[in-house]
């Protein structure tokens, strides 16, 4: 066994052992989207729960059922603002489980002080995404906490949908040879939500890729049927977490060519100077697909004719070996393991 596959043997031991939740405290890492959150939500969660498969929306007969909750920073940002924000990221994790998004409730917790014209620009965000995204707002709540106890609004949303009868998604199906789709740069909504909130003395044209993933769903459900294996919305850790989710949850190995990830010149040149992978960094309107490989060319071509998707490229494949490692092929002709994030380097963004 050369030196790289010693290596990969050891990393495969200590990825595959079950994940345990051994911190004392909750820390801001517990809700970055990488190992720590891994750990929390495998180690103490799902067992609490009864839960043997975690997904963006769990089912009920043939309705599908998520929840989820924003608290961004600063709550208005280039591309869009926590109410878009809000109904997006709801719907989306209905999509990406081959749900078409139906309704959803919806709770605001303010804090006191909060302007009126922020909470009625706010409302109108909202109610413009969720026409937007064709779905109803049915039910919510609020709650007015004292000044200082959150920053100017917390959104708390449910979303209800309709599994598609042509989508047969899971993370098991996923066989080596399978092409890996993105749907466009990646990047732009962590990297937008960064800059906005003025920490770093840089400026950049970077808007938020939020929006509704429905019809790109809708149009790969149309062109592969079976053959779409598995989606997954690439939110909390970018890129990068969701390869590593679904090669540790499938058990195959995922290679990645560094030179075919779209990044935006203005999001690379951004990152590279704050040291952070554009893998890494959250999107709110971009899916990672696993297509068969008969299915891929086809797929990609539909993908690409749905709007905010124009970009939309092929950036790997599934392999056998090492099982649930991802792997980069550098520009440079050599591999590297592409890891969870560790830690919270990166502001909060959703």
């Amino acid at each position: 066994m050369n030196t790289e596959e010693h290596a990969l043997a050891m990393i495969e031991r200590v990825r595959s052992k079950p994940l345990r939740f051994r911190d004392e405290r909750v820390t801001m890492a517990h809700g970055a989207g990488g190992k720590a959150t891994q750990a929390l939500v495998e180690g103490l969660l799902a067992p609490a729960f009864g839960m043997t498969e975690l997904a963006d929306a769990g089912a009920v007969e043939n309705l599908a059922l998520t929840t989820d909750s924003f608290v961004v920073k600063p709550i208005r940002f280039p591309g869009g603002s926590i109410g878009e924000l809000a109904v997006n990221g709801t719907v989306n994790d209905l999509a990406v489980s081959g749900a078409q998004p139906l309704a959803l409730t919806l709770s605001l917790v303010l804090e006191e002080g909060l302007g009126a014209d922020e909470l009625r620009a706010e409302v109108e965000a909202i109610a413009r995404a969720a026409a937007a995204a064709d779905v109803h707002v049915v039910a919510g709540d609020t709650k007015v906490v004292e000044r200082g106890r959150c920053d100017s609004m917390y959104i708390c949303t449910t979303g209800l949908g309709r599994f598609d009868p042509r989508a047969q998604l899971s993370p098991a199906a996923l066989r080596p040879g399978d092409h890996i789709l993105v749907s466009g740069a990646i990047g732009e909504h962590g990297t937008a939500i960064m800059l906005a909130r003025g920490e770093f003395e840089l400026a950049a044209e970077i808007q938020s890729d939020t929006q509704p993933l429905w019809p790109a769903v809708d149009a790969l459900l149309e062109a592969a049927g079976a053959s779409l294996r598995c989606i997954r919305d690439a939110t909390r850790g970018g890129v990068a977490s969701v390869l590593n989710e679904l090669a540790r949850a499938s058990g195959v190995a995922i290679v990645v060519r560094e030179a075919a990830v779209p990044v935006h010149p203005a999001v690379a040149g951004a990152c590279e100077i704050l040291g952070i992978d554009p893998m890494y960094v959250a999107n709110e309107g971009r899916l990672v697909a696993f297509v068969a490989p008969e299915a891929a060319d086809d797929a990609l071509a539909a993908l690409r004719a749905v709007p905010g998707c124009e970009g939309a490229v092929e950036i790997g494949e599934v392999k056998t070996e090492p099982p649930g490692l991802v792997l980069v092929e550098t520009a440079f002709g050599g591999r590297r393991v592409m890891d969870m994030l560790v830690g919270d380097p990166l502001p909060r963004i959703c």
